[in-house]
């Protein structure tokens, strides 16, 4: 690397496809999970000994592939400011940046014309649209959206949808609701593409068409499908599409927000600051005169998380090079192997809007008869080296909607003050991907059989609303 430092503007820290993905076999199922950060990370259990930690929790964050860390360590010395310096290494950092533009655009199958605007967060990237909406916008959006999708629309009128319990009447809710609005006003859709909640997915294309037929558009959250999936802005013909890094095998705060150009060109800057604006000039008044950017820059003031970038940039190379058939047939492996063990536990329930035959990524919720959701996860964790995720996972409609509660029922992200074994409006949700060994899935299953079975080998109290050992 140090002897060709240009190779890093055009992203050729070179790793062997071989290296990174697979064993060779006939079978995908068989393929070697990805490299990612803390695979050997050891962790104490209460009841002593320690045991490979089991990060189950992806659909929260991704632990970052070895190939991404690998890449952004080898651009750390050349690191430079971007859009700013005539020095070599901020020629080298702008050249980085911008093709990590182009490699993200090729990734999500991006049409001609289309900007992609890099942000901290899929959060980010939506509430960056929700500025950038024509005044009397009318917005569209299920209630079965993350927290992301369902808040960001506050100067619009929003319609919420209830939650549909097909794929096929999720488009007859929306084509009804979208008949009955103003014809000639702007209109807007947003749906996720595979559920936080459930990981089921939604029919994504089907309901851009619906959208489109009646002169409104769509945009895409594809937070919790883009690691899963591939993802194309041609193909489903979505108008924006938005994602996180840090669910994509990337570090921690960056995001994405990809598509049509005109209502970003003709908004007002998301931050008004340097590399939004384009030329400034006082006025004879004492004033300021601003000509904004036109381009993706019009939307990304200030100094770039550059390093976020290209680690975006180095995710999407890496799942494309590893093949998203191989992946997603080793996943659909592990999703049988979870869902196979959970139906052998006649106390767990599965949570699904569309039923058991529903195509779905590595996502899956539940609740145990008799056990607090927050009590179950921490047992998992303590004793079982096992993580994953307890709580409403920022989709409080949805998940209220599936435990069949009242929307008005109190319960919030996190742990509920209820005692272990106690009633809980929370679920537990298991989550995997490209770097989940077989292992970890084989030891979920059987850690919930066991204490379903047995019940938890250790003490637990609430502390800050959370279920822990208690160690007293």
């Amino acid at each position: 690397m140090s002897a060709r430092p240009d190779a890093v503007a055009t992203a050729a820290v070179e790793t062997t496809v071989a290296e990174t993905v697979a064993t060779e076999s006939a079978d995908p199922c068989c393929a070697a999970p990805l490299p990612v950060l803390g695979r050997d990370v050891t962790v104490p259990l209460v009841t002593g000994g320690e045991v490979t930690y089991a990060a189950l929790d992806y659909a929260a964050s991704a632990p970052a592939l070895q190939r991404v860390w690998d890449d952004v360590a080898a651009y750390a010395p050349y690191y430079g400011s971007v859009h700013r310096g005539a020095g070599y290494l901020s020629q080298l950092s702008t050249d980085l940046f911008e093709n990590s533009r182009a490699t993200v655009a090729e990734f999500l199958d991006c049409r001609p014309g289309d900007q992609v605007v890099f942000t901290r967060s899929t959060t980010d990237s939506l509430n960056l649209l929700a500025t950038a909406i024509p005044a009397g916008c009318e917005v569209f959006v299920f209630e079965t959206e993350h927290h992301a999708s369902l808040l960001p629309w506050r100067d619009a009128r929003v319609t919420y949808l209830d939650a549909p319990r097909t794929p096929a009447r999720a488009v007859e809710i929306l084509e009804r609701a979208l008949a009955d609005r103003d014809p000639h006003g702007p209109a807007l859709v947003c749906v996720t593409g595979a559920s936080n909640v459930t990981g089921e997915l939604w029919p994504v294309k089907e309901l851009a068409a619906a959208a489109h037929a009646h002169g409104a558009r769509i945009v895409l959250d594809a937070a919790q499908l883009a690691p899963h999936h591939p993802v194309s802005v041609t193909e489903l013909d979505v108008d924006w599409v938005a994602f996180s890094g840090h669910k994509l095998y990337a570090p921690f705060g960056s995001g994405v927000l990809a598509g049509r150009a005109d209502w970003l060109r003709d908004s007002q800057p998301y931050l008004a600051g340097g590399g939004a604006s384009r030329k400034v000039a006082r006025r004879a008044d004492g004033g300021v005169d601003v000509e904004w950017h036109t381009t993706a820059a019009r939307h990304e003031a200030g100094s770039p998380n550059v390093i976020g970038v290209y680690s975006i940039a180095s995710a999407c190379k890496a799942l494309t090079e590893a093949g998203f058939d191989a992946l997603v047939a080793r996943e659909q492996h592990l999703i049988a192997t979870v869902r196979a063990g959970l139906a052998e536990v006649p106390e767990v329930r599965v949570l699904s809007l569309f039923g058991d035959d529903a195509p779905r990524v590595g996502v899956i919720s539940f609740v145990v008869e008799g056990w607090n959701s927050s009590h179950f996860a921490a047992a998992l964790s303590a004793e079982y080296g096992i993580g994953v995720r307890d709580g409403l996972f920022c989709a409080h409609p949805l998940v209220r909607t599936l435990l069949g509660s009242d929307p008005r029922d109190p319960g919030e992200c996190g742990a509920p003050e209820a005692a272990p074994g106690e009633r809980s409006l929370n679920a537990i949700r298991v989550s995997f991907g490209a770097g989940t060994p077989d292992e970890h899935v084989e030891r979920f299953v059987r850690a919930v059989k066991e204490l379903v079975r047995d019940g938890a080998r250790w003490k637990y109290r609430t502390e800050d609303g959370r279920c822990v050992p208690d160690r007293g």
